[in-house]
């Protein structure tokens, strides 16, 4: 059981990472063709799974990525992106958790990526299709969630092996 100073400690944390998140996610916004946009938003809720766990971490990724596209007035994905990106952070976290028992830190959060990352693309694939009521506009966005996939999970894979992990007070897993 988690005393009340570390159970206020990972409430704090966990704004502090919503907050970043949905920074993360407005700061640099590359616009694409299905009206979204890429961003860095998912190495932040990558990195808050790490950090925070599956739980926390999937409400800081999920609730800041909302409001990132609440506050960008891409209201139509808020709901998605609250469960795609909740799922990322779940998802990142446990199989971090697994595969750091037989690989390496690195190795661990790539595969961790990857899968976050799949999540990712295949949700908003899924969304995309059923949105424009179209395999057609389904297929056609791939390309920009892969782009998207593949730069958030690099650089969630970098930022944490260089940098995040060498802060004593973050330290974790």
């Amino acid at each position: 059981m988690k005393s009340d100073k570390e159970r206020i400690s990972l409430l704090t944390l966990t704004g502090m990472l919503t907050a970043l998140t949905t920074v993360a996610t407005i700061a640099i916004r590359i616009p694409t063709a299905t009206k979204g946009y890429i961003n860095l938003g998912d190495t932040a809720v990558n990195i808050s799974g790490w950090l925070i766990g599956g739980v926390y971490g999937g409400v800081a990724g999920g609730i800041g990525s909302l409001f990132a596209d609440i506050i960008s007035g891409c209201y139509i994905y808020a709901p998605a992106t609250l469960v795609i990106k909740f799922l990322m952070a779940f998802c990142a976290y446990g199989v971090y958790n697994l595969c750091s028992k037989k690989f390496s830190s690195s190795f661990a959060r790539i595969i961790s990526v990857i899968i976050s990352e799949t999540i990712m693309i295949t949700g908003y694939d899924i969304f995309t299709g059923f949105m424009y009521k179209s395999v057609y506009s389904a297929i056609t966005a791939l390309p920009e969630f892969a782009v998207q996939g593949i730069m958030g999970g690099a650089f969630s894979v970098v930022l944490y092996e260089c940098i995040i992990k060498r802060i004593p007070v973050l330290k974790r897993k």
